[in-house]
């Protein structure tokens, strides 16, 4: 150390005041470059906080970080702020506690002063605006969701309804930014907005985000299943329900992870509608009964003298007829008695009238992979095959899962494809190694990017000084002190090719450490000869 302090100084000894004066000046910049770096590494990692706020819930953000003296950052006129990388979650819920930011739009505040005199159209305009203002602010706060904008049209109210089709709507733009939400949040959206307004289903609500796509198109429903893709889809959601549920149920007795399962339905798209009515003739039943009686009696006798009328006036036959009339008189005598009864029946009927919608599944099979059971040592696992017995159960409890009923003739193994194999876990084990020593090096790597600057820089001034002590002074041959021109040697000397002191002292104040080099070289070589 000693010695290196020596070689120093007489380094420094040797040098020129110009170069003494550059030295100090890249020293400055060195030690100022150092200082910026040490700065500049030790700054803390500023994160996004919250972007594109608006101007009141900017300055309600800004206001409590500076009473709460936590550095922060503005940019794009102050909508977007950022903060220091570890207080960011807790400052999000602490701002969540009060209310900020309270998000684009009007809400429900719009109510808090009472206008009189406000027609009621204004006020249900007001409502609308409210209730889509709030919607705005519930979905902006989904994981993902940067912003969104409700509309909603309802029906006018009017007090003889034209048209009873007419159903509210409403369209939600959200903006991701450049990412992507999940179906179950497109989902949850729709849902939310349609419990928000009476009379709205969930397939009237639109769902489009900022690059224009219709996140809420596949997910309409239709209960007639009359289109591809809702059959398509109505399968695989039916599929995947089973197929869970017999996973989860394998998974308590084989393990997680040690089961595969795959489920394919058949199911039926076609809507019938079946009328059908039956007659039970053994099953009669009187309906109505009718009885009617009729009874009539007659009883005629003589009251004195002949026959009258014509026949006593024609001669001959007048005796004859008087005395018939007076025999027919006495033997006449009438009775009559008459019933009658009508019933009436009526047969047993049963009609029956079965509407059947789409969406039954007719039959349904299934395909299972069971990881084979390893045992031994962790050194020297032995692979352990389940008996037949086992896999037997195993499908039995599958096909009970599933619910199916074996028709006659019909086996498990028809149904549900059971076999047993060995997984391959080595790549997942690697893969799991690999990422857990890269989080074990994560910390290294973060202390190396923070002090990188300062080694560098570091090494790029020793690398200076050695260059600086390996360079030497470049020794003026006192030859060419005799070829000044004749000018500047007159000027000093006063006459050509001679060497004066006058010169000497004039070079040494302009080049010391060059002509100081050139005379001790000089002297040197003079004593050797």
């Amino acid at each position: 150390m000693k010695n290196v302090l020596q070689s120093l100084l007489a380094l420094w000894g040797h040098l020129g005041a110009n170069q003494r004066v550059s030295l100090i000046i890249a020293a400055m910049v060195v030690v100022a470059g150092l200082a910026a770096l040490v700065s500049w590494s030790r700054r803390p990692d500023y994160q996004l906080l919250y972007g594109r706020l608006g101007e009141k819930d900017a300055a309600a953000v800004i206001s409590y970080l500076q009473t709460s003296n936590i550095p922060y950052r503005a940019e794009t006129g102050g909508s977007t702020v950022f903060v220091p990388a570890e207080q960011v979650h807790r400052l999000r819920m602490d701002l969540a506690g009060k209310g900020l930011p309270s998000g684009e739009g009007v809400g429900f505040e719009i109510f808090d002063k009472g206008n009189f005199g406000v027609s009621d159209f204004v006020q249900r305009t007001n409502y609308a605006r409210a209730l889509q203002g709030e919607l705005a602010r519930t979905i902006g706060q989904l994981e993902g969701v940067r912003g969104a904008r409700v509309l909603i049209v309802q029906p006018e109210n009017r007090l003889l309804l034209v048209d009873q089709s007419i159903k509210p709507s409403a369209s939600v733009f959200i903006d991701l930014g450049g990412g992507r939400i999940s179906s179950e949040q497109v989902n949850a959206i729709r849902h939310l907005v349609s419990n928000s307004v009476q009379g709205l289903l969930p397939d009237a609500v639109a769902v489009v985000d900022n690059r224009g796509r219709v996140l809420s198109e596949e997910l309409k429903t239709d209960p007639l299943l009359t289109t591809a893709s809702s059959q398509i889809k109505y399968r695989q959601s039916v599929e995947d329900y089973f197929a869970r549920k017999v996973e989860t149920m394998l998974a308590a007795a084989v393990g997680a992870g040690n089961a595969v399962v795959r489920v394919s339905a058949e199911v039926d798209t076609d809507a019938t509608t079946i009328a059908e009515e039956k007659y039970d003739p053994e099953g009669q039943v009187v309906r109505s009964q009718t009885s009617t009686e009729d009874t009539s009696a007659t009883a005629e006798g003589a009251a004195g003298g002949g026959a009258v009328g014509t026949a006593a006036n024609v001669p001959g036959e007048a005796a004859a007829a008087a005395g018939a009339g007076a025999a027919g008189t006495a033997q006449t005598r009438t009775e009559q008695n008459r019933k009658n009864r009508t019933t009436s029946y009526e047969i047993n009927t049963t009609r029956t009238s079965i509407t059947r919608n789409p969406g039954t599944v007719r039959s349904i099979t299934a395909a299972v992979f069971l990881n084979q059971r390893v045992g031994g040592t962790a050194e020297a696992p032995q692979p352990q095959p389940r008996t037949p017995e086992e896999l037997n159960t195993l499908r039995q409890l599958v096909v009970n899962a599933l619910g199916v009923k074996l028709a006659a003739g019909q086996t498990p193994e028809s149904v549900v494809a059971l076999q047993e194999i060995a997984f391959p876990a080595e790549p997942l084990v690697a893969q799991a190694e690999q990422i857990r020593q890269q989080n074990k090096l994560q910390p290294y790597i973060d202390m190396a990017v923070r002090f990188l600057p300062i080694v560098a820089a570091g090494v790029l001034m020793l690398f200076f000084l050695r260059r600086l002590g390996r360079e030497k002074p470049e020794p003026v041959p006192v030859e060419l002190l005799r070829e000044l021109p004749s000018t500047e040697q007159r000027a000093i000397t006063g006459a050509p090719g001679t060497v004066t002191p006058e010169l000497i002292n004039e070079l040494i104040r302009q080049k010391p450490t060059n002509v100081g080099t050139a005379l001790r070289d000089w002297v040197a070589i003079n004593k050797q000869s």
